[in-house]
């Protein structure tokens, strides 16, 4: 079992940034890849980011791409989200989540473990 907790959340003016982190117990993450998704209310989850296990092959999501980064510390078994430039729209509960394979996608049934999530609120 992995366990997963993200921090880093809170409240930002439009423009601003945040970084987020995911801490993970139980198993090391070096074998997993790791996503972050996010919720907005009445909205469906949705892909944010993923990096491959060893951090080298990372994706993102249209609305986030250049504003957005995804990175990894293997030795500290953390994931981190580093956000830029942040919107209005951004504004969201963010989750991180890790994929029992080297390499992950968009689709969240590809993720085996799940963070409770932090929220991320964008003033305008």
């Amino acid at each position: 079992q992995v366990q997963l907790v993200e921090s880093g959340g809170g409240l930002v003016q439009a423009g601003g940034s945040l970084r987020l982190s995911c801490a993970a117990s139980g198993r090391t993450l070096s074998s997993y890849a790791m996503g972050w998704f996010r919720q907005a209310p009445g909205k469906e989850r949705e892909f944010v980011a993923t990096i491959s296990w060893s951090g080298r092959s990372t994706s993102y999501a249209d609305s986030v791409k250049g504003r957005f980064t995804i990175s990894r510390d293997n030795a500290k078994n953390t994931v981190y989200l580093q956000m830029n430039t942040l919107k209005p729209e951004d504004t969201a509960v963010y989750y991180c989540a890790a994929a029992g394979t080297y390499y992950s996608g968009s689709y969240h049934g590809q993720y085996d473990y799940w963070g409770q999530g932090t929220q991320v609120t964008v003033s305008s």
